[in-house]
């Protein structure tokens, strides 16, 4: 229960699915956790739920496609906090168009919430964590960025951008002691997915790609975040870790 004991963690996209599962395991490790999502109400729901159950939570709306909301949620936490030991971009979209039926408009939508917005929480978090000569940032990319999904090109190129811009991270700033990792998952069963994984026929064409006999859950998701955020994982950095149930292994 105590494995974040101390540190103070931002979440971004925690209002519900994956994030509020990593918020809610990061505060039950002993984190305090700084939520963030854009739909407010979620957010705020999210962080309540945290402190009734004894966590230790705050929240922010949050575009984090926006510079100058990064700037502003990261001093804030800074001036409350003192530090930022972790932070997971986690928050992003996803947007199943082939890359020739996609106008610059959605293009440009999906590149700045999925990849500029790691971009950006990296750019004002990791100053900080210098200062302190510790961190561990955790990207949420997806399998997508591993393999090259079909019919959803700049979805496909955003998480493949989060994978490699993790690795540049990871090799510039580890003489501070900073690690950068990102997680991939896979089929997870999140209120975005959900209305597809209920679908039997997509159902069981999820079930075709991988190799446990399953789709995946958030909290397993969780899991792999926390293993990253924690000291156990202190000599891991640059890397990727598939959350898959084995779809890259087939």
């Amino acid at each position: 229960m105590n494995r974040l004991k101390e540190k103070v963690a931002i979440v971004t996209g925690a209002g519900s699915g994956m994030g509020l599962e990593e918020a809610k395991l990061l505060a039950q490790e002993g984190a305090t956790v700084i939520l963030t999502d854009i739909n407010e109400d979620n957010v705020m729901k999210a962080a309540s739920d945290i402190q009734a159950a004894g966590g230790q939570a705050i929240a922010y709306k949050h575009d984090v496609a926006s510079e100058e909301q990064w700037s502003t949620i990261v001093n804030e936490v800074m001036s409350k906090f003192g530090k930022i030991d972790v932070l997971v971009n986690n928050a992003g979209i996803s947007l199943a168009i082939s890359m020739l039926e996609s106008t610059l408009e959605q293009w440009n939508r999906v590149i700045s919430i999925n990849m500029t917005s790691v971009f950006l929480g990296m750019k004002h978090v990791i100053p900080h964590m210098i200062e302190s000569k510790q961190g561990s940032i955790i990207n949420i990319s997806s399998i997508a960025g591993l393999t090259g999904g079909s019919g959803a090109g700049a979805y496909t190129a955003s998480k493949g951008g989060v994978r490699l811009l993790s690795k540049a991270a990871a090799v510039d700033y580890g003489k501070f002691n900073i690690r950068v990792n990102s997680v991939h998952p896979g089929f997870i069963t999140t209120p975005m997915s959900e209305e597809l994984i209920q679908n039997e026929q997509m159902h069981q064409w999820f079930l075709s790609q991988t190799a446990l006999p399953r789709v995946g859950e958030a909290p397993e998701v969780a899991q792999a975040v926390l293993f990253l955020a924690s000291d156990e994982s202190s000599y891991i950095t640059g890397a990727e870790l598939a959350v898959d149930g084995g779809v890259t292994a087939k």
